[in-house]
C-alpha cells in the first residue's frame, strides 16, 4: 500500500524525499476538491495509484509567475510574481492553459512570464540567454550600485555560465566585471577551483555573503524590464477593428499614420494604419505571418493585424518614438558620441538577427527605429516596403521612395539583400552622428543618385571619429559582397570603447 495524502487542491506523495504535489487524475478528466476541505488519509494499493494516470509519476512540475500580469481578455488569467501554477496545456508555445494553484481558477498565461518552481530560471538573478554588452548596459542603469549583478549564460562556453557584477574603482569608474561559472563533471559549479558548490544557488549565497576573490561581494539582483508578450493574448492575431481605440496620433507618412492606441480596453499598443490601396491585403497577410515569427529583442514585435483595408498593424508602444524624432527634438540631442554608438550597436544587433534569418529589412533609416524607455532601440516596419504599390514608390526614384538611405544596385535594379541593407545602416550612422541631418545635405535624389555612381561617399561628419568613418565607408562600397555583415558591425560597435582588457575575469587565487 502507498500512503497518499488529499489536499485542497490534490494530492501530496513522497518522491526523492521530499513532497509533491499533483492535482487528482482520473481517465484523464480533473478533478479538484472543493476550498476548505479537511485534510484526509487515504490509502490505495500501488495499482490504484498508477490507473490515477502519469500525474503521479516524480519530476511533474509546478510553474511560479517571474512577474505580475494583468488578465487583458476573459480567458486569461490574472496573477502576481510568486503565484504559482499547474499547466494543464503548454503545446500551443506562447500561452499556456493553467490553474491557479493561489485562486483555483483556470485560464491562459504567457508562457514566458513563469519559469519552473524551484529551477534556476524561477531565480530573480537568473536572466538567461543575455550577451555580456546587454548585461553591461542593465547594471550600469542609473539607480545600480557596486556589487549589483546578474547570472546568465555564458555566450562562448556550451553549459556554463557568466556572474556579471557592477564595480567601481578610481581608474575606470563604473565597470561591469564577467566571471565564467564553469561546470564539475560531477554537476557542481565554481568559479575558483578551491570554492565548490552543488548548486548555483548556493554559489550565488555564498558569494552574497564573501567577496572571496571576486571584485565585490553580491549585493543586490539587477532590476529587470518586465518582457513583452509574445502576442496580445490567446489567438489574438486577426483581430476586429472594434477592439482598437486610437488615441493619440503619433505621426504621419506617405502611407499612413501612426497612432497610440488600446486594445480590448486593456493593453496599450502602437497602431500603423494603412490608407487603402498602401498594399494588397493578401500579400500583407502572408507576409505578416512571417513577420511575426522574427523575434528579438531589438526588434519591434508585431503583435496583431486587421487584414481588412484599411489596414492595421498593432505592435508594441515604444514611449520614446522614432529615433529620428528622438535625436532631433528629444533627449537625443544631447548625447555624447558614447551613447550613440551604443544606439547603433543595438540596431546592429537586431539586424545581425534579421541577417541570421536571411530575412532583408529594406528601409532601414532612423525613422524606422523605435526608442523606449531605458534607451532600449528597437527595428520596426522589417519587410513591409516590398509590399507598397504606389507608383511613386515602385519607380523607386519617385519622390516618396528613400533614394538617400538605398544601395544603389538596390535603386537602380531593385536588388534588395542584407547587403544593400549593410549600405542603409552605414548611412543611419550618420544620421546618428550628426543627430538626425538628412543624408547628402544639399543634394537632390537625382543628383545623389548619379554622385554615387560615380563612387561619391559623404565626408567624415563633423566630430565623428575617423575610424567610425572608415566603418561608414567600408559599408558603402560599390560591390555588395565586400560590405561587412552586421555580425561584424555589431561587434566592431559594442567594442568601440572597450579598453583591450580580457572577456573574463579570474577570480582572485585560483
Amino acid at each position: 500500500m502507498v500512503a497518499l495524502r488529499v489536499f485542497q487542491l490534490g494530492v501530496a506523495t513522497i518522491c526523492g524525499g521530499r513532497p509533491l504535489w499533483y492535482p487528482l487524475k482520473s481517465n484523464l478528466m480533473l478533478h479538484w476538491f472543493p476550498f476548505g476541505m479537511t485534510e484526509t488519509l487515504m490509502s490505495w494499493s500501488n495499482m490504484s495509484v498508477k490507473s490515477l494516470g502519469q500525474t503521479f509519476l516524480c519530476g511533474v512540475t509546478f510553474f511560479v509567475a517571474l512577474y505580475d500580469y494583468e488578465a487583458r481578455t476573459s480567458d486569461d488569467l490574472t496573477f502576481k510574481k510568486g503565484d504559482r501554477f499547474q499547466i494543464i496545456n503548454n503545446t500551443e508555445g506562447d500561452w499556456w492553459e493553467a490553474r491557479s494553484i493561489t485562486s483555483g481558477k483556470k485560464g491562459y498565461i504567457p508562457s514566458n512570464y513563469v519559469a519552473p518552481a524551484d529551477s534556476i530560471q524561477a531565480e530573480e538573478w537568473y536572466f538567461g540567454k543575455m550577451g555580456r554588452k546587454d548585461a553591461e548596459r542593465l547594471l550600469l542603469n542609473p539607480g545600480n550600485h557596486r556589487g549589483t549583478f546578474l547570472v546568465r549564460e555564458s555566450e562562448t562556453t556550451k553549459g556554463a555560465f557568466s556572474l556579471s557584477i557592477r564595480d567601481w574603482d578610481e581608474a575606470k569608474a563604473d565597470s561591469v566585471k564577467h566571471y565564467k561559472i564553469r561546470k564539475l563533471d560531477s554537476g557542481g559549479y565554481y568559479i575558483t577551483t578551491r570554492a565548490q558548490f552543488d548548486t548555483l544557488q548556493k554559489l550565488v549565497k555564498h558569494y552574497t555573503e564573501h567577496a572571496d576573490g571576486l571584485c565585490h561581494r553580491l549585493t543586490s539582483v539587477c532590476p529587470t524590464v518586465k518582457p513583452q508578450t509574445q502576442g496580445l493574448a490567446k489567438d489574438a492575431w486577426e483581430i476586429p477593428r472594434e477592439s482598437l481605440q486610437l488615441e493619440l496620433k503619433l505621426g504621419q507618412g506617405c502611407f499612413g499614420e501612426v497612432w497610440m492606441g488600446t486594445w480590448n480596453g486593456t493593453t496599450k499598443v502602437a497602431i500603423k494604419t494603412l490608407k487603402p490601396g498602401t498594399m494588397s491585403p493578401e500579400a500583407f497577410l502572408q507576409e505578416a505571418q512571417i513577420m511575426k515569427k522574427l523575434r528579438h529583442d531589438k526588434l519591434v514585435p508585431l503583435y496583431a493585424v486587421v487584414s481588412e483595408e484599411p489596414i492595421y498593424i498593432v505592435t508594441e508602444y515604444m514611449a520614446k518614438g522614432s529615433l529620428l524624432d528622438f535625436l532631433k527634438e528629444g533627449d537625443g540631442k544631447f548625447f555624447k558620441l558614447v551613447l550613440l554608438v551604443d544606439m547603433a550597436a543595438k540596431i546592429a544587433d537586431g539586424m545581425a538577427f534579421i541577417e541570421k534569418m536571411n530575412y532583408i529589412h529594406r528601409d532601414l533609416r532612423a525613422a524606422n527605429i523605435l526608442v523606449g524607455e531605458n534607451l532600449v532601440c528597437k527595428i520596426a516596419d522589417f519587410g513591409l516596403a516590398r509590399l507598397i504599390e504606389d507608383n511613386e514608390y515602385t519607380a523607386r526614384q519617385g519622390a516618396k521612395f528613400p533614394i538617400k538611405w538605398t544601395a544603389p544596385e538596390a535603386a537602380l535594379y531593385g536588388r534588395f539583400t542584407i547587403k544593400s541593407d549593410v549600405w542603409s545602416f552605414g548611412i543611419l550612422l550618420t544620421e546618428l552622428v550628426t543627430k538626425g541631418r538628412v543624408p547628402y545635405p544639399g543634394m537632390v535624389n537625382r543628383e545623389v543618385l548619379e554622385q554615387v555612381e560615380r563612387g561619391y561617399q559623404m565626408p567624415c561628419p563633423q566630430g565623428c571619429p575617423e575610424s567610425l568613418h572608415e566603418m561608414m565607408k567600408l559599408c558603402w562600397k560599390k560591390e555588395p559582397d565586400e560590405r561587412p555583415t552586421f555580425e561584424y558591425l555589431q561587434s566592431f560597435l559594442e567594442d568601440y570603447f572597450t579598453s583591450t582588457e580580457p572577456q573574463y575575469q579570474p577570480g582572485e587565487d585560483l
